[in-house]
């Protein structure tokens, strides 16, 4: 399995697309890109759409970068522009337990994130809004939509890394 220049990382909320596209860069030399970064404004305000999709053209602007998130309103600009999809494949009960040591860590860290926000162990796991109701809702989806999306014509440039354990990720990794 090969690795381009131009790299997008996807999988469900809590897989590790963060970490591993940061791994990517750091080992390629190339820049990270976070897309949470650039959609999340104070207050856990979505920035406007013309807003978000103007960052992500600017911060995709150059020849090389890793970046990570699976926001269906700018994937087109992102893959568009990608070479590669590294898909993080993973078990459920693999990315529930992963989602809720970072979220139980970044809570009790108080760590700060995109445009000052802060997770809160209520919000996380407990409300409508929970980080782990939302990978239960898009699991499942996930596993049929990215097959689809990447069999369409208009993403045939794009080389497929997916990988279907965290073994296997690290396995890959330290092969680049």
């Amino acid at each position: 399995m090969t690795c381009g220049q131009r790299i997008s990382v996807v999988g469900t909320s809590g897989s590790g697309k963060t970490t591993t596209a940061g791994q990517i860069a750091g080992r390629l030399g190339i820049p990270h890109v976070e897309l949470d970064a650039l959609h999340w404004e104070p207050n856990w305000t979505e920035s406007p759409l013309e807003v978000f999709r103007e960052r992500v053209t600017q911060a995709l602007s150059g020849k090389t970068w890793a970046v990570d998130g699976n926001y269906g309103k700018v994937r087109d600009i992102v893959w568009s522009r990608a070479d590669t999809v590294v898909w993080l494949d993973y078990a459920l009960p693999v990315i529930l337990w992963q989602l809720v040591r970072r979220t139980v860590h970044r809570c009790v860290t108080q760590e700060e994130l995109w445009g000052g926000n802060r997770e809160t162990l209520g919000k996380a796991l407990f409300s409508r809004e929970s980080i782990l109701l939302w990978a239960l809702k898009t699991y499942r989806r996930r596993k049929k939509e990215y097959p689809a999306l990447l069999g369409r014509p208009e993403h045939a440039h794009l080389a497929l890394v997916r990988l279907r354990s965290p073994r296997e990720t690290h396995k890959w990794l330290s092969i680049l």
